[in-house]
């Protein structure tokens, strides 16, 4: 009798387990840290299961399936959760799913496989793409040059530009920092890879690598860019028909009329832009808004995501959960873009309110799509060349580092979602 009622106990348990939701919430006063949450949410998907993002439900929670192993992970990455009944959980899908609220489900199903496009030398800066990869314990690769010439970028989802210079100026740090020991053997990396794949030049090479980025998006492609991973790449393309560089880059004076030389039809955001010509002038183009932001200053420095219907437009809406809509400005070589220089087709995910400046822009290409963040670390207003790394475990809960991986979990989303 007595094994009977155990049976009978360990039936229900199963049963009632078995409709048994957890749930990951993300709004500001709930979750412990945000930023492993997306880590929990990448490596349940790595495991081959399931989960829906609850757009705009407490900050884009996360819903799973019950288990003890997960569980078990939120307990040991200090992740907050809740457990649902059956019943929880049917309240909470009823009202995301209600016609009235600005909610919806997207079940996120195949995990990406990511790389990072990264110099192998070490530079005297980080990459805040790969400190929240990091920090969350979301595994990628790491390719550069050479990789992507012979054709790898077709074995990744998702790829992150490093904070790359593709003009072949090498950043424009020329007058800041041209005989530093770093900057020269950044110089000498990049002219030696050059050699080796057959280019002349170093912006030839660079501009092969754009080539081949422009044809992996175009393919259904993710890319997601930083600093000045966002504007080099459409500067390469416009000024394929002339010269951009000085003699300390490439050997050879810049064309003094490159300016009426650009071809913005092969760019894929920006349009109508100039480029700075002169090699001692740490800028690229007239595109950034760096210098405007400086005369801001950081306390007033604010941008304002947009909201979107998540019903409607759930890419957009999923790049920008989060939960606060106000984040802390930040800069970077590019720390934003001008909108008239955006072309139109361009989605406009944040801007600082009362300017031009945007500050997060999304958009498609092909079967593929894009996403450009201004700004170098969230959490660090002026990141200097030589400053220490930001140390994310005292940011856990950073509302800008949450974009980024937003971006990271995106293409996971089931594909009949993946409508603009």
């Amino acid at each position: 009798m007595r094994f009977l009622i155990f049976l009978l106990i360990s039936f229900f348990s199963v049963s009632v387990y078995s409709q048994q939701k957890l749930l990951i919430p993300m709004d500001v006063n709930s979750q412990t840290d945000h930023l492993r949450a997306y880590g929990i949410a990448y490596r349940h998907l790595l495991g081959g299961k399931e989960l829906d993002w609850l757009l705009n439900y407490r900050g884009g929670s996360f819903m799973f399936d019950y288990s003890t192993e997960l569980t078990a992970e939120c307990n040991s990455k200090g992740v907050s959760y809740e457990l649902l009944s059956g019943t929880q959980a049917a309240q909470v899908y009823s009202e995301v799913q209600n016609e009235n609220n600005n909610m919806d489900v997207v079940r996120l199903e195949k995990v990406a496989k990511i790389a990072v496009y990264v110099p192998p030398n070490a530079l005297p800066w980080d990459d805040a793409v790969q400190l929240a990869l990091d920090y969350v314990e979301i595994p990628y690769d790491k390719i550069w040059d050479e990789e992507v010439l012979q054709g790898k970028l077709k074995d990744y989802d998702w790829v992150h530009l490093h904070h790359e210079d593709f003009t072949g100026q090498y950043g424009k740090f020329f007058a800041a920092f041209g005989s530093s020991a770093w900057y020269l053997t950044q110089k000498q990396t990049n002219e030696e890879m050059a050699k080796k794949l057959g280019f002349a030049k170093v912006s030839q090479l660079k501009l092969a690598v754009v080539k081949k980025l422009k044809e992996y998006v175009s393919g259904g492609g993710f890319l997601f860019t930083m600093c000045s991973g966002t504007t080099t790449p459409d500067i390469a393309l416009a000024s394929q028909y002339t010269d951009i560089c000085d003699a300390m880059y490439d050997g050879d004076p810049y064309d003094q009329n490159a300016n009426s030389k650009l071809d913005y039809s092969e760019c894929m955001v920006f349009q109508n832009f100039q480029v700075q010509l002169n090699p001692y002038v740490y800028e690229y183009s007239d595109i950034d808004v760096t210098d405007a932001e400086l005369m801001m200053g950081q306390y007033n420095d604010y941008f304002t995501l947009f909201d979107f219907s998540a019903k409607i437009d759930p890419v957009p809406s999923m790049l920008t959960q989060d939960h606060t809509a106000m984040i802390k400005g930040f800069l970077g070589q590019e720390s934003g873009f001008k909108e008239e220089y955006i072309k139109p087709n361009m989605t406009i995910l944040a801007k600082n309110e009362g300017t031009n400046w945007v500050r997060y822009v999304h958009g498609n290409y092909g079967r593929g799509t894009f996403t450009l963040y201004g700004g170098h670390d969230p959490e660090d207003y002026q990141h200097a060349v030589g400053d220490p790394k930001t140390d994310l475990s005292l940011y856990k809960n950073s509302p800008g580092y949450r974009l980024i991986l937003n971006n990271v979990l995106f293409p996971a989303a089931k594909k009949k979602k993946l409508k603009t």
